[in-house]
């Protein structure tokens, strides 16, 4: 019997009536609690009324919905049948979720709202092996017509009418499940073409587990300690991170609503929480113009502990060892006075870990949160390596690294510094890809990531770039994006960053400013306007942002360095496909859309060069 199928009835008997899952009601928006008694009763349930509705042993169910608790119990409950849960964005397009349904031949669609509801009965024609809709917000309306479609309550009633042969099949499946049968189905986000099914095994996800739970030592059975769930379940690592912290008892707090994660955060307190860097940019940047705003004396005060807090938490403490005396002191009295109610305001005052990965994030941010006692853990990985390949560990991380391989894999770079990985977590293969599967992984067992990177002499891993989004200019130079765009991305004034350069002479960049700063700063500066596009336009918004272009590159070659820029009036989005659901931008779909944009940027400074000859 697989670990995971085991697991929930294990922390049942361990611990009963204790808090498993926290979430907001529906309704009242109220946080309310589901028990480990609970937790286990509704798994028991799910997994009968999934083998109510047909589904059959390694049989696909998807969920194209928000955070919720059904989510996970659905997830278990499937692991009950041998079945397979197969993640959907909540954002995803129409086409996105009929392509999955029928790449991934799924016979039941878990949805989430009213909108998923409705893109749902759009595909249900389009998808042969679809047999029913299941919606789990109470207030989705069905269509008046709809007769395939039942609600979490309904759907839950099938499971309770389990009798004789049916609850010894069930019994049955959960004894047949071994550790080489596809836990998941995780669909990846598709930045250079169709989205491609990656199949998790549970040994995969048991390998994962172990090599996290090892590295974290510091895990304790604290009834009081709760991480909060802020990434999709389907994204990988708030899938990996949430199966910790419910093998180490720790209590999950769900949030349904992303937009509303800042409430969330203060509201749970989490001890725990993994997230993407933007998360902690925009931190790092409220807190900046806070103190702007802020008296003398009290800037002055907090730049000095922020200065004391780098020397105590990242001279010392990072490297295991204890502070002088005088550090110590001054370190303890900042942390009253200033840290913890910085912490505080944010809503992680006794934050523990706070893992985070699936972007670069700029070395000045990482050792600001950590001088101020946020324990942020950077890592890197892919769905295809089941999350992590390497983290931080503690103590001895290096700054600039997203720090040592987990425990059970080997790391190598390969030809162009591809990062390589073999080992237990890696991926069985694409769905219904093998051509794909061959090219990831190579005869010897490696799988090839796309991703650019050195190892240091620690054996830490140093992530430089997308191996397919490097750019190469007509003049020969090798340029790497998102380096740049990392870099432009913890300023105040601007929310988004493509850069471009490919068989350009030079760097040039579409970049979205943050609006709000952006009228912010025209009403403090009297610049006249009606509209974005009079603020995009106006010459001295352009040159300020020009002037804080040229201070964040100022240590860069000449050839690395933005030459000229456009502002846009409007952000890139899902929605118009110019961003993956992991917010990742999708270069070919901007370079196609931005084309004559580009190009005219490009035409514009031929002309000048040109009028100056003349």
């Amino acid at each position: 019997m697989n670990r995971f199928v085991e697991l929930i009835p294990q922390q049942r008997d361990k611990y009963g009536e204790r808090e498993a899952l926290r979430f907001r009601d529906y309704r009242t928006q109220i946080w309310s609690s589901i028990t480990w008694n609970g937790f286990a009763d509704m798994i028991d349930r799910a997994a009968g009324a999934l083998l109510s509705g047909g589904v059959e042993a390694h049989g696909r169910v998807c969920l194209f919905t928000q955070n919720c608790p059904e989510v996970l119990i659905t997830h278990f409950g499937a692991f009950y049948n041998r079945a397979i849960p197969v993640p959907i964005y909540a954002t995803s397009s129409r086409d996105e979720v009929a392509y999955i349904v029928n790449d991934s031949g799924a016979t039941i669609l878990f949805v989430g709202d009213q909108g998923q509801y409705d893109i749902a009965r759009q595909v249900i024609g389009e998808c042969p092996t679809l047999k029913f809709i299941v919606t789990l917000h109470p207030d989705v309306k069905h269509d008046a017509d709809d007769k395939s479609s039942l609600t979490w309550d309904e759907f839950l009633l099938t499971g309770d009418k389990l009798r004789g042969e049916l609850l010894d099949e069930l019994e049955a499946r959960k004894r047949a499940s071994v550790p080489d049968d596809t836990m998941y189905l995780i669909y990846t986000s598709g930045t250079t073409g169709v989205p491609k099914g990656v199949m998790l095994t549970h040994s995969n996800m048991s390998a994962a587990m172990d090599d996290h739970l090892e590295r974290f030592d510091s895990f304790i059975d604290d009834q009081s300690d709760v991480s909060l769930s802020f990434l999709p379940f389907s994204h990988v690592f708030e899938l990996g991170w949430t199966m910790v912290c419910l093998i180490a008892g720790i209590r999950v707090a769900i949030n349904y609503n992303p937009k509303e994660i800042q409430r969330a955060v203060k509201e749970v307190q989490p001890n725990y929480m993994c997230s993407v860097p933007r998360f902690w940019e925009k931190v790092y940047t409220a807190i900046n113009d806070n103190l702007q705003s802020a008296k003398p004396v009290v800037r002055m005060m907090v730049k000095q502990a922020i200065r004391v807090g780098k020397t105590r938490n990242m001279k010392y403490a990072r490297m295991g060892k204890k502070a002088p005396a005088i550090i110590e002191q001054q370190y303890q009295y900042f942390e009253k006075k200033v840290f913890k109610k910085l912490r505080g305001a944010i809503g992680v005052t006794d934050g523990k870990l706070f893992p985070t990965a699936g972007a670069m994030l700029s070395d000045n941010i990482t050792e600001f949160l950590h001088a101020v006692g946020i324990n942020i853990c950077i890592g890197y990985g892919l769905s295809e390596t089941n999350a992590s390949v390497s983290f931080f560990t503690k103590p001895g991380w290096t700054l600039g690294t997203v720090g040592m391989p987990i425990s059970s894999i080997q790391v190598k770079i390969g030809d162009q510094n591809e990062i390589l990985v073999k080992g237990p977590t890696v991926m069985k293969g694409y769905y219904n890809k093998p051509e794909e599967t061959t090219r990831a992984i190579d005869a010897d067992g490696w799988f090839h990531t796309g991703d650019c990177g050195e190892l240091a002499p620690t054996g830490e891993i140093y992530l430089t770039e997308r191996l397919k989004d490097l750019y190469k200019t007509s003049n020969g130079k090798y340029i790497a994006p998102q380096v740049l765009e990392t870099m432009l991305g913890q300023d105040k004034f601007i929310e988004q960053v493509a850069v471009i350069g490919d068989g350009r002479k030079y760097v040039s960049a579409l970049i979205v400013p943050d609006f709000e700063e952006l009228k912010a700063y025209a009403q403090k500066k009297h610049i006249e306007h009606h509209t974005i596009e009079d603020l995009v336009n106006n010459a001295d918004i352009r040159k300020m942002i020009e002037g804080r272009i040229n201070d964040y590159q100022k240590g860069l070659a000449s050839y690395e360095q933005i030459k000229r820029f456009v502002l846009l009036p409007k952000a890139f989005t899902m929605e118009s496909g110019e961003l993956t659901n992991t917010l990742k931008i999708r270069r070919a779909v901007i370079n196609k859309r931005y084309r004559p944009l580009i190009d005219a940027m490009y035409a514009a400074d031929y002309r000048k060069k040109k009028d100056k000859q003349e």
